[in-house]
Formats: C-alpha cells, sequence, structure tokens
C-alpha cells in the first residue's frame, strides 16, 4: 500500500514576530528586539511541516480577501500543497499572530483570528469528497468548535484516521473524543484536558489515562526537552527528546503534529512515527519563526 493522503484542517496566520531578552510584564516597554515576519497559524505550520517532511498534503482554511491571504495562498502552492479547498472571507481580514519570544526561546502569543473564526461546517461539507479520500484528517483548535466537530464526523464515518492538536486547550465534547483516533496535547492542554498537572513521565502517564478513559484509542502526549508519552490502548512509551539548544519553540509542536502524520501516513509504527517527529521539532526550535524553522526531509534523512 503507497502513501495515503493527509487532509489539514485549520487556521491561517501571518506571524509578527519580536525576539528580546525577555517577555515584557504587564504596562512595561522593552527596547532592542528584532522582527521578524512569518507565515504562520497552527492549521498552516501542520500544513507546511507534512509537506516539506514529503507527505501528500492538501489544506482547508479560511483567509481573508486581502495581501496577507492571497500571499499565504502562494506559499502554501509553493510547498507543493493542494489549495482547492482554500476559502476568502469577503469581509474578514485574515488572521495575524503577535509573537513574543525571550532569549530561552519561551514565546507569548496573542493571536486575532479574522477570517479563521468564519471557517464554517458549511465550509467542510463542500470538501466532503476530499475528506473522504483522505487517509489522514489532522485538526487544531484555532478554528470554530463545531467546525472541528463536523469534518471529525465526517471523517470518521468514512474510516479516515483523525488526529487532534487540541490547541489552544478548550473542553472537548463526547461526541468529538468518540470520533478522535489520536489526541497529540502539550503539557498545558493534557492538564485543561485531564485535570492532571504534568510535569514528568508519571504524571504524563496519569494524564493520558484520563484522556483514554474519555474515549481516544491513542494518546502522544508531547513534553518539550523530554520528549514524548505515547499511550496505545494498554500499552505505554517513553520517547525521549533529542538534545537541542532552543532558540524558538514557536511551532515546536505544530512540526510535531505534521511529521507524526507523515510517518504514520508512510506506514511508519506508532513509536517509529514519534520518533520522526521529534527529530523534526528538535531541528525546529533550533532556528527562529514559525513556518521558518520547520525542516525538510533531507535534514531529517542525515
Amino acid at each position: 500500500m503507497g502513501q495515503r493522503k493527509i487532509l489539514v484542517i485549520g487556521s491561517s496566520n501571518t506571524d509578527m514576530v519580536i525576539k528580546s531578552e525577555r517577555i515584557p510584564a504587564p504596562g512595561e516597554t522593552i527596547i532592542g528586539g528584532k522582527f521578524l515576519m512569518t507565515p504562520g497559524g497552527k492549521g498552516a505550520n501542520q500544513a507546511v511541516a507534512a509537506a516539506r517532511l514529503g507527505g501528500e498534503v492538501a489544506f482547508i482554511c479560511k483567509t481573508g480577501n486581502d495581501l496577507f491571504g492571497k500571499e499565504s495562498i502562494e506559499l502554501y502552492k509553493a510547498e507543493k500543497i493542494n489549495t482547492d479547498w482554500i476559502c476568502s472571507d469577503p469581509k474578514l481580514p485574515s488572521g495575524v499572530a503577535l509573537i513574543t519570544v525571550d532569549s530561552h526561546g519561551e514565546n507569548c502569543i496573542v493571536v486575532a483570528s479574522g477570517a479563521n473564526g468564519a471557517l464554517n461546517p458549511s465550509d467542510i461539507i463542500k470538501a466532503k469528497e476530499e475528506i473522504e479520500r483522505s487517509g489522514f484528517l489532522l485538526m487544531q483548535l484555532e478554528i470554530p468548535i463545531e467546525t472541528v466537530e463536523c469534518a471529525a464526523e465526517m471523517a470518521h464515518q468514512k474510516g479516515v484516521k483523525v488526529l487532534l492538536n487540541p490547541a489552544p486547550a478548550q473542553p472537548l465534547s463526547e461526541p468529538l473524543l468518540s470520533c478522535i483516533d489520536i489526541i497529540i496535547p502539550n503539557k498545558t492542554e493534557a492538564e485543561m484536558l485531564s485535570g492532571v498537572k504534568v510535569t514528568d513521565w508519571d504524571s504524563a502517564r496519569e494524564a493520558a489515562n484520563v484522556l483514554g478513559n474519555k474515549g481516544v484509542k491513542v494518546v502522544v502526549l508531547t513534553l518539550g526537552s523530554l520528549g514524548a508519552f505515547v499511550k496505545e490502548g494498554s500499552s505505554y512509551y517513553k520517547v525521549e527528546a533529542v538534545p537541542v539548544k532552543a532558540v524558538d519553540t514557536t511551532a515546536a509542536g505544530d512540526t510535531f503534529c505534521g511529521a507524526f502524520c507523515v510517518g504514520l501516513s508512510e506506514g511508519m509504527p506508532l513509536v517509529e512515527a514519534v520518533q520522526f517527529a521529534c527529530r523534526a521539532s528538535a531541528i525546529s526550535v533550533t532556528r527562529m519563526g514559525a513556518q521558518t524553522s520547520v525542516p525538510y526531509r533531507h535534514e531529517l534523512d542525515k
């Protein structure tokens, strides 16, 4: 069996990033940062990561009818992503994120969702055939939850594997959880969804068990510099991170999700796909920006 198609549904933003010594306190102004503007949005980052790492990718999002939106679509085409189902909102602007990154690579982000907030179930229903042709559906939570629920249900009914990166964290309904094959939270999101504060491997296992009891078959919990904890049924696996010096953690989780999906689409066993994803995200944190930090397949194959 050949490689299976990946469909990503999610957000498209333009990121405006300032790198400074530290993140300012409320009311404080810091002088002396470096500025860069890059394409971003969790959905777009994951689609680009999957495409660069060798996946056959289609992307569904909604942009504004503005310069940022038009430029984004051209960039996706250049990455060989199928953009047939990207739609444009006549009234709302494209999404924008303002990101501050400190000297340790930690970030703080404010997002103006714009057209991302108007990606509606009706836009997804139009792409029904694309969903049914896919092997994997990868989503996040920077678009309306009813849109995520609609897509998950459509995919689940047709036997398409549904992967959810529950970011930014919010409560998930039982019907949605029942449609998810693999959930990929980070420590913060796992805590929000499970009520367990995740600080180490043991607490990661505890949180994964709570999520498993909610009906999700596979939990892949990303733990930053520790690595990733995997729960598959009654089996548990620790996947150690690749040690690197982090410059900017923006899009590390998105790179992980895109890479993980590619691994699965190529038929890698679950843990091997997680190892592949850990290698990809390790490269991404050594570079500035969101999509600008995403590696290419030849870099991982080294």
